[in-house]
């Protein structure tokens, strides 16, 4: 590669996190429906014409943002592997925690997971991602003492960890310390049910 198409290239991924970023910004204040590209490319200071030269529609920011994120995550639970850091437990929290640190992130997950609208194209790059992390996870759930580590279960655990933050992380009168306190028994539990079918004793 020519030190010119190199140039060109870090021009290119520049270019697209700037539209990224802009896009997560404008998610954290308006529903995702009420975000259109020209607003994407106006926070992003380009025209809304240059906007889809890299991306081909609103649901490929989005996505390419919440991929992103996922990424993240993955390297966490990859240096927790590493460093021997590999319960359930401590999968789950961490995946608590960054989702509790990045509600954006988790608003965004939350769309597409409950309307399931999103282009084929984007969701094809949206699966790619997912199917690493869970991979990630049914190393872990392998390690279990219970048997069953189908990735049927690991999907249940997933389902498990996000719909408690779901379900909980906007609790009607509870403090943020509250509802992490909340939200770190009730992945306790469930870590520890699929990790040996029982239910601990030190809530």
């Amino acid at each position: 590669m020519s030190t010119f198409q190199k140039l060109r290239k870090e021009e290119r991924e520049t270019r697209k996190n700037l539209i990224v970023d802009a896009a997560m910004e404008l998610f954290s204040q308006k529903d995702f429906h009420k975000i259109g590209m020209r607003d994407i490319a106006k926070r992003a200071g380009i025209s809304a014409a240059a906007i889809y030269r890299y991306f081909p529609s609103r649901d490929d920011v989005f996505v390419e943002a919440l991929v992103r994120h996922m990424l993240i995550v993955e390297a966490l639970f990859e240096k927790n592997i590493q460093d021997g850091q590999t319960s359930l437990e401590e999968m789950a929290l961490l995946s608590v925690d960054y989702l509790l640190e990045n509600k954006t992130v988790f608003q965004m997950m939350g769309h597409f997971m409950v309307t399931g609208q999103i282009q084929p194209k984007a969701m094809d790059r949206y699966n790619e991602v997912q199917r690493r992390f869970l991979d990630l996870l049914e190393r872990v759930h392998h390690q279990t003492e219970v048997g069953a580590n189908s990735r049927l279960v690991t999907h249940a655990i997933y389902a498990s960890i996000t719909g408690v933050v779901m379900a909980f992380k906007n609790y009607p009168g509870r403090s943020p310390e509250e509802i992490k306190r909340h939200i770190y028994r009730l992945i306790r539990i469930i870590s520890s049910v699929f990790a040996t079918g029982q239910i601990p004793q030190d809530l």
